[in-house]
């Protein structure tokens, strides 16, 4: 069986490094991510694509270029002053196919719009959402529109799926891997359902699986040990803030030499004293 991957945020940095140094461009990385983005969703009526300065916003810049060119002309939002390289080279580019712009200010709770796409904040995200991003957030989940979240929902941390305030979105979709925090702690509260678009990054190493969340009962028996979150935490009295979840119950598995599942109402973790799977139940 041909599982997917799951990543921690360095992982994929150093394999997007790498990746881009052996035989892709950045550009074209980001080109992939927006198309992924359009394939995963039907595209229809009026869209707003909300970006921060970073590689996320410019995932969202290169989707405003795919969305033109197929006949919808979105409506950019800049939440943050500045661009990354690549997102640069997509805005100017958007902005010459005819895409839109409007203000973080004017456009209020996307009142009219059909779909939003959330590109603020990418997985290397950490620490308190503040400022305009805090006022895009909040502006995204008081809309009514279908919300999509670009890699990750903006405001969850990467690694530990720790939030404070994050976006709320319909569906979120992975870019290249899943990372370990769209399961974890917060994030399985900010996610209605979930897919990843491989992009053709190279992993440097294997960390974790992904496994359908029905196949969850075939490690909770057999005298395992099972646990929620809070029990976990609690019990081991580890911080959800910097806790590696999927290496320290691979610790506890080895030592007790049970498989052990902790999990939240919607996701879990689990060691099988060897490997380490993630599945959650609104993840394809």
């Amino acid at each position: 069986m041909n599982l997917q991957e799951v990543v921690s945020v360095e992982n994929m940095r150093k394999s997007d490094a790498k990746t881009i140094a052996d035989h892709t461009t950045s550009a074209e990385l980001m080109h992939r991510a927006a198309q992924g983005i359009f394939n995963a969703v039907k595209f229809t009526g009026k869209v707003a694509i909300v970006c921060g300065k970073g590689n996320n916003g410019g995932d969202g810049y290169a989707l405003a270029c795919i969305l033109c060119k197929n006949g919808i002309t979105p409506t950019i939002v800049r939440a943050s002053d500045g661009f990354s390289k690549d997102g640069l080279y997509y805005y100017q580019s958007a902005k010459s196919l005819g895409a839109l712009e409007e203000s973080l200010d004017i456009i209020g709770n996307f009142s009219g719009y059909d779909i939003v796409v959330d590109c603020l904040l990418g997985t290397g995200f950490s620490g308190e959402v503040t400022g305009s991003i805090k006022d895009a957030i909040e502006q995204i989940n008081a809309s009514t529109a279908y919300i999509i979240s670009a890699d990750i929902n903006s405001g969850i941390n990467g690694d530990t799926g720790v939030a404070d305030i994050a976006v709320n979105s319909d569906l979120t979709v992975s870019i290249g891997a899943y990372k370990t925090g769209l399961f974890l702690n917060d994030a399985p509260y900010y996610i209605d359902a979930m897919v990843n678009a491989d992009i053709g990054i190279d992993l440097v190493s294997e960390e974790y699986k992904f496994i359908d969340y029905s196949l969850i009962h075939m490690f909770e028996g057999y005298n395992s040990i099972v646990m929620t979150t809070e029990e976990f935490f609690d019990k081991y009295g580890y911080n959800p803030q910097t806790c590696n979840i999927a290496q320290c119950i691979l610790d506890i598995s080895i030592t007790n030499r049970k498989t052990v599942v902790v999990k939240t109402d919607h996701s879990a973790v689990i060691a099988d004293l060897k490997y380490v799977y993630f599945c959650a139940d609104y993840a394809k």
